[in-house]
Formats: structure tokens, sequence, C-alpha cells
């Protein structure tokens, strides 16, 4: 074996280290901040996800529940599990759509408006307690949001019919 030839093993098999991959890096990301974010919510009565819900309700009420599930990329599925206990918890109110009979909006109740101002600590609380600073937090949030738009713009790639080297595999 030539030292090409090793030296392309050896990044190969370099690059598929667990501790390299990427997938893995986030999920173990993923699950670390939503953990680090739950004693912070506890205090709000909130689970992460029922937190993202109130954050789509609080920048604007109503909504229907294909708005919230687009704007969380979330199946409508997922979504209304979370919108009961909301419910439940006095939040939110679930009604039909003015205009629309098929569409269920969701709104915020009195209550649910309020729990906004104790939110506020959060973003704040979560920095300090991750020990980053407001252009540490942009500039991850910057590479994420790039990452995203990479994924979706992958996926619209295969969609189509292209493979990863760029050739149309539609027709073939």
């Amino acid at each position: 074996m030539n030292q090409r030839s090793a030296a392309a093993i050896e990044a190969s098999d370099e690059d598929l280290l667990l501790e390299h991959q990427l997938c893995f890096a986030l999920t173990v990301a993923s699950r670390s901040v939503v953990g680090a974010y739950k004693p912070v919510l506890d205090t709000l009565g909130l689970t992460h996800p029922q937190y993202l819900v109130m954050l789509c309700l609080w920048e604007s009420s109503p909504r229907t529940v294909r708005d919230i599930s687009d704007a969380l990329a979330q199946e409508p599925a997922t979504i209304s599990p979370l919108l009961r206990r909301l419910e439940a918890a006095g939040y939110i109110t679930r009604g039909r759509a003015a205009g629309n009979e098929r569409a269920l909006a969701v709104g915020l109740t009195p209550s649910g408006a309020a729990l906004r101002q104790r939110a506020t600590a959060v973003p704040g609380t979560m920095m300090e307690r991750l020990g980053l600073t407001r252009d540490q937090v942009g500039a991850l949030h910057q590479a994420m949001t790039d990452l995203i738009a990479a994924t979706r713009a992958a996926a619209e790639r295969d969609a189509a019919g292209w493979d990863n080297t760029g050739e149309d595999t539609a027709g073939a």
C-alpha cells in the first residue's frame, strides 16, 4: 500500500470516530442545553417544548396550529399534546380560526400573557448558567441557523433528484 492510500485510510478512519461526528455533537449538545433549561423553566411551570410554543405565541397571538408547527419545524400532531397541557394550565385558549372553520386558532389567556414577564429572565439566566456571552450566543445561533439552511438546501436538492456529486439522478 502506498503512502497516499494509507493517508486516505487514516483520514477515513479518523472521520468515522464517533467524537468527530457532527450529528453526535449536535445530539449531545441539544440534550445538554435542553437539560440546562429544565430548572429554569421549572420555575415557570413549563417544559422546554411548552416554552417554545409560548415563545411563538408571545411573538404573535392568536396563531393557527399549522403556523405554530411551521415555526417550530414540528408536525401539528406533535404540537397538539403540548397545546392541551398549556390549555389545562390556563395559559392558552384553542378555538376555530376566524374566517377558516377548519383551522384551529391558539391564543394567549391573560395568565399566558402575564407569564411572558417572568420569562424575560430566561435568556440571561441561561447565558449565565452556561457561561456564555451575548456575542457567543449570537455566534452559536448564527452557526446553527447556517446549518439549518444547509440541511434544508440539501433536502431540496435530494427532492429535486440531485445526488451528492451534483449529478442529476432524477432521469437515471
